[in-house]
């Protein structure tokens, strides 16, 4: 079974990085000691703690347990596209950065668009992991069309459901004026909802304030290039988990009920869950394991001794957004705001930026999230704060 560096899909999209740079053995990283049961989990039994497995209707009882299943990669949540990451690949000029072989694609896609062509990327109306790749990807691409001289006379379209290009002011407003300067066309409350493939024409519902569909005002674009970002959903055993309606584990969308907090189940008090599967209001992404392991370690420690549970999640995530492929807005923030680390302005797009995300983040994650010694950045947040003052001084810069 393999693993995949996710962060690095977008990289592998626009050519900075090689498919075996992203992959590692499953085995190879599960610790001695840790019995790997190669079955899926077929349900959920919190009131007896128990699971039950796929295959062989075999069952595991447990006194503790950490739910951590991420999310469910859901095209087929878009019309014309019924076979989900096998549609994406099928279909002509339509692309995505979410799996392994869809970046792939999508360099194949970026690197034969021609002058005079449309190319659209897409922000869906579901929760989405890593959110900020749908315009990397964007950004990325457009680099390497005026690279190639293909640039003048296409058109570069940007669709989000959202109402703004970022959930954060400091750096919607920084990449607004990467947008502007790239001739980038912005169209917010757009939600890809069909696909048709033969027509390669893109239709997107109007949403309201709310997220809700503005019937008979759907909005068509010819695409040459459709690059989608994936609409994504709880996994679908936490799905029917929900729609039995038996119990307190879940709430309606599939996501695990937890203390944002804590990230402790308020039903089953030995029931934690991390990561994108839970429902706490962090983005989703690496960032927020890593700060979330801070929590759950000692707090499932605590649990398992009888204690009161004492460590809290911030919230925090992060986000480098890559403008083109030599620099990178560093989006740090948790949901009361910008949290920055380092003792510039992060939201400047900077070259040392990108030089972390390319080549020290994927380091950090091999040798230290993935075996549990990364648990974010904020003891380096402590060692640069004396130096803060710089973040408005011309010491620092590009």
């Amino acid at each position: 079974m393999s693993h995949f560096y996710q962060p690095g899909l977008t990289l592998l999209a626009a050519g900075l990085m090689k498919p075996s740079q992203l992959v590692r053995n499953e085995y190879k990283l599960i610790p001695e000691g840790v019995d790997w049961v190669k079955n899926a989990v077929r349900s959920f039994s919190p009131a007896e703690n128990r699971l039950t497995l796929n295959e062989g209707d075999m069952q595991l009882t447990y006194d503790y347990l950490v739910i951590a299943t991420g999310l469910e990669l859901r095209y087929d949540l878009i019309e014309g596209l019924p076979y989900g990451q096998k549609s994406v690949l099928e279909a002509p000029g339509v692309c995505s950065i979410y799996f392994s072989d869809g970046a792939i694609k999508t360099l194949a896609e970026i690197k034969t668009f021609s002058k005079g062509q449309n190319a659209i990327f897409s922000f869906p109306n579901t929760p989405i992991k890593c959110g900020g790749a749908p315009q990397k990807i964007c950004y990325l691409a457009e680099d390497i069309f005026r690279e190639n001289g293909v640039r003048e006379g296409s058109r570069v379209i940007y669709c989000t459901s959202l109402g703004a290009v970022f959930g954060v002011p400091k750096y919607s407003n920084a990449l607004m004026t990467v947008i502007k300067d790239k001739g980038i066309e912005l169209f917010t409350r757009l939600n890809l909802a069909k696909v048709e493939v033969d027509k390669r024409i893109a239709t997107f519902q109007t949403l309201d304030e709310n997220g809700q569909i503005i019937k008979g005002k759907d909005v068509e674009f010819k695409y040459n290039l459709l690059h989608i970002g994936a609409p994504c959903s709880p996994v679908s055993e936490l799905r029917n988990h929900a729609q039995q309606k038996e119990n307190n584990l879940t709430d309606a969308q599939g996501f695990v009920k937890v203390d944002p907090k804590t990230l402790q189940s308020p039903t089953y008090k030995n029931i934690f869950a991390i990561g994108d599967c839970a429902n706490t209001p962090n983005a989703k992404t690496a960032a927020a394991v890593s700060s979330q392991l801070k929590t759950l370690f000692p707090n499932l420690l605590s649990a398992m001794e009888g204690n009161n549970l004492t460590k809290f999640y911030d919230g925090y995530s992060s986000c480098p957004l890559l403008v083109d492929r030599k620099n990178v807005i560093l989006a740090e923030f948790t949901p009361n705001g910008p949290l920055e680390t380092f003792p510039f302005d992060q939201s400047k797009p900077r070259r040392i930026s990108y030089l972390m995300k390319r080549y020290l983040m994927p380091s950090l994650y091999w040798l230290l999230l993935v075996r549990g010694y990364w648990l974010g950045p904020e003891r380096l947040r402590k060692l640069f704060h004396p130096f803060s003052f710089f973040k408005n001084n011309s010491i620092i810069t590009k």
